[in-house]
């Protein structure tokens, strides 16, 4: 892979990033921010914050993608800062964790700044506020890694503690702790279908289920420090940036490794992403380089080579680069690939095997395909012999050839000895029917005595012709799962007409309910579904339909009914909900309403948050978001009452209050620092009062002061 255009800065590159106007953010060691024209590499804007990072193995700086706001660690990382970066002042500094800050983000709506710690701990500040907003659930040791899903609904803590905690941002609640690593896990990032990338510092990989929380899949072929993580838009591809300059790629359907030396680079890579618009891997490294590679390099060659029918040397030149495998002109080789074996199948079954080896000509060369061709005439070397014993009524014979070459059951001549088959096996169910008719039954299947398959399907008709009426009764009566079980017991069932019949009414149950669903019609759907349920083949992927659908209509019949409540306690659990246009509207509105109430938060002005949120107040799946509104609005009123060094026993009494309504939060430690500073003579012990907790707030517990 030979990159297609790059940049060289004196300083290792932290942190990229393409921000919301298309410009290209570039970060050095040094805190040297500089946007860039994504295409031309040229400066157009930046600027010093002259803050010398020393290690950034982890996310010493993070950007909003509007880029207004940024965030860094202190030279000595005693504190989190977070800048505005027009006038590029400091908003605020954040230090209270016990130990060195680890890392830092900002979520993709740009609402927080997260400060991570070697303490275990991350805190979440409210940008706009420059607050302490929440905290995260706690690690018991350093935070390495934090990631935020493409939806903004989830947030992902990695830690040296070996675990990674899952946090659902939009229900303000601790989802899951992932325990599989057996050390420390050091780089994470969300892939699409809710799914989880952890890599720890033994090089294993892990690609887990974030609802269930098992692992989907071990990743192979990790035999470096990976310092980088990146999914591309698509969902389609994970690339891994290493220590040594390795640059991975695996496959995101398959998990498979596609390479495992895609890119190598001489310099440890510092930055991986991806400009989806050209299809750009754009690496960062150590060095100070910026290199951009086309993922797809090399796919007008392809063309070039597909049009002078020059198969040998596509093959040759895929080695260069495993994804243009994923290309259209790729794939148009392999259709062509496929079209030509199985013509070249045909003139081998019409034995004119000169056509078929002129037919291989063009992939002769290629290993690959020469080994499979050479398979398939040596498959079909006796044909012509199967062919014969067919023709002379030789049945016995003709099926042991076929059953020693499996080519030939695809052939005309072995269909139609097969139809053969069902009309005899047929003609032989009905008159087993009849007592009297056995003897005739086993005239018609006498030719077939002989071959295994057909003599135990043979035996089981003669001795269970009862099974045989039950299950026609079944089908009669539309009671599918009876017939199935019926099938399941008895396998020779398979064999009546009657068991293609069901197969092919219920592919035409399910093309019928896809159809209706397109068209919005969901209860012809479910109709269809209701029958199909009892069909094994689709039974599971029919009970998330139905699930699907059925938590949809509630949904929409909520929406029309105007039950906000039921609308978002439903909406808060499903991500498939989120992305309907009800869903983000919805989404919208709160997080609107959550703006303004936290603008009253800043103020203590319990009243406004009341009035800005009062619709939410009976939604149980938003009370945890609400509490800790609330919660933060009573910190700034115990914050104030210390400001204006308000009587010690009336804030004691606040701090009671509050350890109360939300037990012994990071808030409520922190401000009791700066209280007891203070008011150095309390006697106050935090350990000793009664906790209450988060999880438990209700919106009865609302009070206009904490100090009361």
């Amino acid at each position: 892979m030979k990159f297609i255009k790059s940049k060289n800065f004196k300083e290792p590159i932290i942190l990229t990033k393409i921000l919301d106007d298309g410009s290209l953010l570039v970060v050095d060691s040094k805190t040297t921010i500089r946007y860039l024209d994504k295409e031309t590499l040229e400066l157009i804007d930046g600027f010093k914050v002259n803050i010398n990072h020393l290690r950034y193995k982890s996310s010493v700086v993070a950007f909003s993608s509007d880029g207004k706001v940024f965030s860094s660690l202190s030279s000595d990382c005693k504190e989190a800062r977070l800048y505005n970066a027009k006038t590029k002042k400091i908003i605020m500094k954040f230090d209270r964790h016990h130990g060195e800050v680890s890392s830092v983000g900002i979520d993709i709506d740009n609402k927080y700044m997260f400060s991570c710690g070697d303490d275990g701990k991350t805190f979440a500040i409210d940008i706009k506020s420059g607050k302490l907003s929440f905290t995260l659930p706690v690690h018991i040791d350093t935070v390495n890694d934090i990631a935020f899903s493409s939806n903004g609904n989830w947030i992902a803590t990695a830690s040296y503690d070996r675990r990674i905690s899952i946090f659902n941002l939009s229900m303000m609640k601790p989802k899951h702790k992932l325990k599989a690593h057996n050390s420390p896990v050091m780089k994470i990032a969300f892939i699409g279908l809710n799914r989880l990338f952890s890599v720890d510092k033994d090089s294993k990989g892990i690609i887990w289920n974030i609802y269930s929380a098992k692992v989907i899949k071990r990743l192979e072929g990790i035999h470096d420090d990976v310092t980088q993580v990146l999914v591309t838009p698509d969902n389609k591809f994970l690339f891994l940036g290493t220590a040594l300059g390795y640059i991975l790629v695996y496959d995101l359907i398959t998990y498979k490794l596609l390479s495992g030396r895609y890119i190598k680079l001489k310099s440890s890579i510092t930055s991986l992403i991806f400009d989806k618009e050209n299809n750009h891997l754009i690496i960062a490294c150590n060095s100070g380089d910026l290199l951009f590679y086309n993922i797809y390099e090399g796919e007008n060659h392809l063309k070039a080579l597909l049009k002078d029918k020059r198969y040998e040397e596509i093959h040759s030149y895929i080695e260069n680069n495993p994804l243009l495998v994923y290309t259209k002109v790729y794939i148009l080789v392999s259709n062509l690939w496929e079209n030509t074996l199985k013509k070249a199948i045909v003139y081998l079954q019409k034995s004119d095997k000169k056509t078929a080896v002129s037919l291989f000509s063009h992939f002769k060369n290629i290993p690959s395909k020469n080994k499979i061709m050479q398979e398939v005439i040596a498959e079909y070397e006796e044909y012509d012999k199967f062919v014969a014993l067919a023709k002379q009524g030789k049945i016995v014979l003709a099926y042991g050839l076929a059953n020693v070459h499996s080519a030939y059951k695809e052939s005309p001549i072995y269909k139609l000895l097969e139809a053969r088959w069902k009309k005899a096996f047929a003609m032989a169910q009905k008159y087993s029917l009849d007592p009297k008719g056995v003897e005739k039954a086993r005239e018609i299947l006498a030719p077939y005595r002989g071959i295994s398959d057909k003599t135990r399907l043979m035996q089981e008709l003669f001795s269970q012709g009862e099974v045989y009426k039950r299950f026609r009764v079944a089908i009669g009566q539309k009671d599918f799962k009876i017939a199935f079980e019926l099938i399941k017991l008895h396998p020779f069932l398979k064999e009546f007409p009657e068991y293609i019949t069901i197969l092919h009414y219920g592919d035409t149950l399910y093309i019928k309910s896809q159809e209706f669903l397109k068209t919005g019609d969901t209860h012809s759907a479910i109709k269809m579904l209701r029958i199909l349920i009892d069909f094994p083949d689709f039974t599971p992927e029919v009970k998330e339909l139905m699930l699907d659908i059925e938590s949809k209509q509630k949904f929409f019949k909520a929406i029309k009914d105007e039950d906000i409540i039921l609308s978002y306690n439903m909406l808060d659990i499903s991500d498939d909900l989120q992305a309907t246009d009800d869903g983000k509207r919805l989404q919208q509105q709160w997080n609107d309403d959550l703006s303004v109430a936290n603008s009253f938060a800043i103020d203590g002005d319990i009243s406004g948050i009341e009035e800005t949120l009062n619709t939410y107040m009976a939604i149980n799946s938003k009370y945890m978001s609400l509490g800790s509104v609330f919660g933060w609005c009573y910190m700034i009123q115990l914050e104030n009452a210390v400001k204006k060094k308000i009587d010690k026993a009336i804030i004691e009494n606040g701090i009671k209050n509050y350890i109360l309504n939300f037990g012994l939060q990071d808030q409520i430690l922190s401000f009791y620092e700066i209280f007891i500073k203070r008011y150095p003579d309390s006697k106050l012990n935090l350990e000793l009062l009664t906790q209450g907790s988060l999880s438990m707030w209700r919106p009865s517990m609302i009070v206009d002061s904490i100090l009361d």
